[in-house]
Order: C-alpha cells, then structure tokens, then sequence
C-alpha cells in the first residue's frame, strides 16, 4: 500500500525550502487533515514554493476565470468590446468601491500578487515573492525588476511605499481603509531596497498577502510620483496603456508595446458604459458588444438559454448578510434570531434565485471557498416545527410584527420577498422596505444609515479572498459595519486568534469555534454564496476574471 509520501513526493522535496510553518502544512497534508488543494492555497499565501505547482513562477501566470483559448495566437489589430455598466463616480484607486470602476482599474494597473480565482492561488506579479518572519507580523517581499510605468517611469520599492502610505492614511479618503484599518498604519511599507519591500503590521496577520493583491482592489500600483487625475493617465505597469476615457460614456485601452511580460493580443479593449444589466444584454445580442461583466443570473434567461452565447462562473464569498439587530426588543433573544433563520429553504433558495450557481451558506462568513473553513460544523436547515417552537419559548407564540429594510440591488428584493413568506410560515408579519442603494447606505445624510439603523435588513457583500473582513468589520463590537449591534467578547478574542493565526491548521480549528458560536447566536444569516458570472458571444475566447469582478483582455481573442 501507499503511503501519503509515495503519493506526494513533491511535497518532501518541498521541505527543503520550507520553513516551520510551511513544514507544518506538509505534514498536515500528508496526515490527511487538509487536502492537498488547501496545502497548495496555503502554501502560496506563506511564499512556499511547491514542487509541481504551488507558487507557480511562470512571467505572468495571473488567469482567473477564463474562457478557454485554442491554440497560441500571437498578437492581432482585434479589438474586444466590452458592454460596462456605467461607473458610479470618478475612477481613481484610492477611492473607487463599485465593480464598474474597479474593473476599469485592473486593464492598466497591476497588483503585487493576483489571486488565483479558480484555483484559489495566490500567484507572483509584480511581487515575485514574499515570505513572513515568525511572529507573522513583519512580510518581506521581492519585487519584479525591470518594469515600466507607462511613462517610462522604472517600478520600484518606493513606488510600493508610496502606493501604501495613500491607501492607509486616514486623511486621504482611501477606501481601502476598510481593510488595511488595523492591519498597516501609514509608514509601515518599508523600503529594504530598490526590489525589496517589508510590510510592518500593527498586529499579526496570517493572510496579509490577500491584503496587497488583486483581492484588494484598490491597492494597484502607482508611481510614487502620483499626484492625483487618474482619469487624464490611468497610469499602471499593465499590457494595456490608456487612450481615452469619457465619463459616462466609454473608454478605452490599447496593447502596451513596452510590457515586461507577454505582450497582450487584442490591439484594443473598447468598453463602452451602459445604466443596468438589460441595457447590456440587448447591446450583447445586437452584437454591439463581445462580453459583458457582472452577468446575474436574473434577468439573464435569454443568455442562459441561448447557444450564440456562453456564461461562465467562478465560486466566490460573495454573499448576502440578514442582519438582526441584537440589542432590539425583537431580536434580543437568540431564540428569535434561530427561529428566523430555520424558516428559510436555502436549497430553494439556491436552485430558485441562482439555478445551482450558488453554494449554500450556515449563517458565518466562511465560505466553501476559504481553506480555513470548518466543513464538519453541522449545516443548518428548514426546521418550521423548531423554529415555532423556539418562539414559543421566547415568549412569542403568535409572532410579532417587524419591518425588514433593504436595497433595491441585483436579486435582493426577491431574497426579501422569499424571506417574508417563510417567516409568515412561523408567525412573524414583515413589512418590506426596498430603497435605492443611496438611501440604504445613507448617501449624502451624515450619521444616518437604514443599513445600520434597521432592526431587520439585507445587505449585499461582495467577494474577499479571505474571510477577514467579513469576520472583523460586520460582527466584532467595535466593527464598522455592524448593522446587527453584535458585541460578544469570546467572538472577538477569536477573530483576534484567527487573523493572527498563520499555519492553516490552527485558522481552522478557530474558524470552527467561530462558525459554532455564530450558529448559536445567530447575529446574521448568510443563506447563500453565489457564483461570479460573465457573458460573452461563443466566439470569444481567453477572456480571465475573477470574483470581485475584475475582466482581464490580454489573452483574449476573437473567432468567426
């Protein structure tokens, strides 16, 4: 018989370059307690190079999502067109957070790392690579040398620095802030050399490299001489350079002839802004358009259905949180909370709203997607005899009365008229409230938020890499985002233990005790991670992106 060894014998040739944690892994691999797909995820966040494919080193292997290619076609005067919803406001990566601005970034700029979307990698781009020290809270990375900004600019370790001081300062409006608070102060980018990089924390942190790569939108590189007009330059490092932009109108993006890496084969990306998703499917199919991003399934049954055109998908952590607010009247019984989420069907939730592409979610953050997630904790299901019954103890047997508040985005008015009924099947009444994204967020009315104000709502999260965020900004007590007034101190020494955790082995021995105690307390419920689509006409072909909704044209090209 084999053992692990015989099977895996890369992996004791990878112990000669690993260091205590990446050893660790090994063995935990070879024990059969993470799988070798979460060894490989692993070991590409700690900077360990595996034998047969970790860290893969290729010049610029950065493929996310992508639509196959045929073949290996050399450069072409084709141009992609690209049907692009209509960014929110000014395009500038220190402020952008909506997915038609963050994928405009992604066609100049690059990042330090791309995250792997389908195969859950991290992988070398502007960082080659990038090691921690023992403690995990110091990351030193090497960074790629002869590259060029687009006005012939060399890329250096200052231009890192630089780059990072914008997005941590408070003063600077960074959106970025969301998730470097805590994690790096301004200065903590720290120049070794002109190719090295270290990273100072403010605490540990075990996946800190998710933090500086695609994953973080915002971070793309900029010359440390950048002084703010990003619409006028889009200037980045990219194999596209920019031509020309027109708000709410279009841009566009031709083949960088300078790239450090393999020349792009489309001449140029063409994208032109539409208002919604309808708009941008009646442009696909009167072949006004090649692809178009963000691709939901509702609304989209024409494309689904159609053989001129195909949908592609990557799993993601994109997901909907329920919230309950905790110090409420109403919800102040976890019994009341339990009860709400045993009335939701979510395998019908799955199959009805999203077809199957969607993965089921237990009322945590952590996705099926993320290594470090406890598969073993129980999943939570339909239970309407538990559900009335945990009322009844609560000391509400015929229900209550509430108003559930939410935004008018994508499928959620359909998730709030699913919830509605299924609560009516426990007793509860909800009264729906559907708003523009600008009222539930509270635009233009400092201090005041129906997202965070409501005692019961639906708001949207887009994908992370790493459940981080998702545990830190909506659940801890002091959390930003803490629409459920949640403030339980054994849930925040966890997250603490959990974010400063490096070997993948203790992140999901923590991770199940935090999945439990979010079962238990229900503060949210997370019924569902749904899959990151894209549209395009049959005959296009390489197009890669990811699940934060980043499109990437360089390999891309077209067939009759």
């Amino acid at each position: 018989m084999k053992t692990p060894a015989d099977r895996f014998p890369d992996l004791d040739l990878a112990r000669h370059s690993a260091d205590t944690y990446g050893n660790h892994a090994i063995d935990e691999c070879l024990a059969g307690r993470i799988t070798r797909r979460e060894l490989l995820r692993y070991a590409s966040v700690i900077g360990l190079s595996l034998a047969g494919g970790g860290v893969l080193n290729a010049p610029h292997a950065r493929a996310q999502g992508t639509s196959g290619t045929s073949g290996t076609p050399g450069p072409s005067n084709q141009t992609i067109r690209v049907a692009h919803l209509t960014p929110a406001g000014a395009v500038d990566p220190l402020t952008v957070t909506d997915a038609a601005s963050l994928a405009l970034l992604n066609q100049t700029g690059e990042f330090l790392i791309d995250d792997d979307g389908e195969k859950r990698v991290l992988r070398p781009a502007l960082a080659l690579s990038w090691k921690p020290n023992d403690k995990g809270d110091v990351w030193t990375f090497k960074l790629r040398p002869n590259v060029k900004f687009h006005d012939g600019q060399p890329f250096t370790a200052k231009d890192v620095a630089a780059t990072f001081d914008r997005l941590a300062d408070p003063a600077s409006g960074s959106a970025a802030l969301s998730v470097l608070k805590g994690v790096l102060s301004k200065g903590g980018a720290k120049v070794v050399d002109d190719h090295t990089i270290a990273f100072h924390l403010d605490a540990p942190n075990g996946n800190f490299p998710y933090y500086v790569s695609s994953d973080n939108y915002n971070a793309v590189i900029l010359p440390a001489s950048y002084a703010g007009g990003y619409e006028k330059s889009f200037i980045g490092t990219g194999p596209f350079k920019f031509e020309k932009y027109q708000p709410k109108v279009g841009a566009s993006f031709v083949r960088n002839p300078d790239y450090w890496g393999e020349k792009a084969l489309p001449q140029r990306v063409q994208f032109s802004f539409y208002a919604d998703q309808q708009a941008q499917l009646l442009a696909l199919q009167g072949h006004q358009a090649d692809v178009m991003g963000t691709f939901t399934v509702q609304g989209g049954a024409a494309i689904l259905n159609n053989p001129d055109f195909k949908t592609m998908g990557v799993k993601s952590s994109a997901h909907r949180q329920i919230h309950m607010r905790t110090d409420s009247p109403l919800f102040k019984d976890k019994r009341v909370r339990q009860a709400l989420a045993l009335s939701l069907d979510r395998d019908l939730l799955v199959r009805g709203l999203f077809k199957g592409r969607a993965q089921l979610g237990n009322d945590s953050p952590f996705a099926p997607v993320f290594p470090s997630s406890d598969a073993g904790v129980a999943q939570r299901r339909i239970d309407v005899a538990k559900a009335r019954q945990l009322l009844a103890q609560a000391g509400v047997p015929n229900g209550f009365d509430v108003t559930l508040t939410t935004e008018k985005y994508m499928e959620i008015p359909d998730l709030a008229v699913v919830v509605q009924n299924a609560a009516k099947a426990i007793g509860v009444r909800i009264n729906l409230k559907v708003e523009s994204q600008s009222l539930y967020y509270g635009a233009g009315t400092p201090g005041k938020s129906d997202w965070l104000d409501s005692p019961l709502g639906i708001t949207d999260y887009g994908h992370r890499g790493v459940p981080n965020v998702f545990l830190n900004a909506p659940l801890t007590s002091n959390g930003t985002w803490n629409a459920a007034h949640f403030k339980n101190p054994q849930y925040d020494q966890l997250v603490a233990q959990f974010v400063a955790a490096i070997d993948l082995g203790s992140q999901k021995k923590i991770a199940g005790q935090i999945q439990t105690l979010l079962l238990d307390e229900t503060p949210v419920i997370i019924p569902f991670f749904y899959d990151q689509l894209i549209a395009m006409r049959k005959g296009v072909n390489g197009v890669r992106f990811t699940a934060i909704a980043q499109l990437y044209f360089d390999r891309a090209v077209l067939s009759a």
